[in-house]
């Protein structure tokens, strides 16, 4: 299991130090989270590319359906290339109208209007990341081909790994998950709606996890996608003090199918982010 560091604060430059302290402490990635009226989580993440070799960088998460796509390829193609292919993209539709403080500037256009926006958002990013001519006819979105002012192709290849946000056991939903490269786990039990995070910690549970990767697997081994690399990420707290009971709370989830654990902690308050992000950091990850 990789372990990565969610920065819960707004800080640009306490970013970038952070990232550098994460990488000296053997994290293997760290991550920022986008906002509407935010810190640009890719200028920060590019910032941090300069300061560091090996961590992997990225957002958790990126509301795709709410951006341009040809502006969010260009951005996560300038970090990829800075960072020299140590780029993430974790691609979610974006919190629902009952998050007012999302929805500032604009109206929710609805689930199905936004998971619409992410379909095709994604398939338009395989072509731009290519940085070659193409054409592209959606509902949404379309682009005429051009010969000129092409800009440099990702690093990494075929494509900056994607993780997607999938609501298990929503089928359409996991398709879609299925076609990347990593699963971002939402959880709804049959005939209920989307838990709340404090919820879906008590309904979510390694063995809900282990099925929904079960399932995932067979599907990418239907599409011809078994020998591809596939994430499965989990959210969580540990302590950085009791080794013992960091690793209790890391191992079920290892054990259900899990490959990233990424540690956060979004009920810190902005005036003791700093100090507990540079103490759990520095502490390093729950495997040490």
């Amino acid at each position: 299991m990789k372990h990565g560091f969610i920065f819960t604060g707004t800080d640009p430059g306490l970013a970038v130090e952070l990232a550098s302290l994460a990488e000296a402490s053997g994290w293997h990635g760290f991550f920022v989270w986008e906002g509407i009226w935010a810190t640009d989580p890719w200028a920060t993440l590019a910032a941090a590319a300069m300061v560091t070799d090996r961590i992997r960088l990225g957002t958790m998460l990126t509301p795709v359906p709410r951006r341009r796509p040809w502006e969010l390829a260009g951005q996560t193609m300038t970090v990829d290339r800075l960072s020299g292919g140590r780029v993430i993209l974790s691609a979610g539709l974006g919190v629902s109208e009952v998050e007012p403080r999302f929805w500032i500037f604009e109206d929710d256009p609805g689930r199905k209007h936004r998971a619409e926006l992410l379909d095709e958002s994604l398939e338009l990013m395989q072509q731009l990341w290519r940085a070659e001519p193409f054409e592209y006819e959606g509902r949404h979105f379309h682009a005429k081909r051009t010969d000129s002012m092409l800009p440099p192709a990702i690093v990494q290849q075929p494509r900056i790994p994607t993780w997607v946000v999938g609501l298990w056991p929503r089928m359409k939903s996991m398709r879609r998950v299925a076609l990347y490269d990593g699963w971002i786990p939402n959880y709804a039990p049959p005939g209920q709606a989307p838990a709340g995070p404090e919820e879906q910690q008590a309904l979510y549970t390694p063995e809900v996890a282990a099925e929904a990767i079960a399932w995932i697997h067979a599907e990418r081994a239907r599409l011809g996608l078994a020998d591809q690399p596939f994430d499965v990420i989990q959210e969580g707290t540990t302590s950085g003090t009791d080794a013992s009971a960091d690793a209790a709370l890391v191992q079920p989830w290892a054990d259900a199918g899990a490959t990233w654990w990424l540690e956060s902690d979004w009920s810190v308050p902005a005036e003791r982010v700093e100090a507990s992000a540079r103490e759990r950091i520095a502490a390093g990850p729950p495997s040490r």
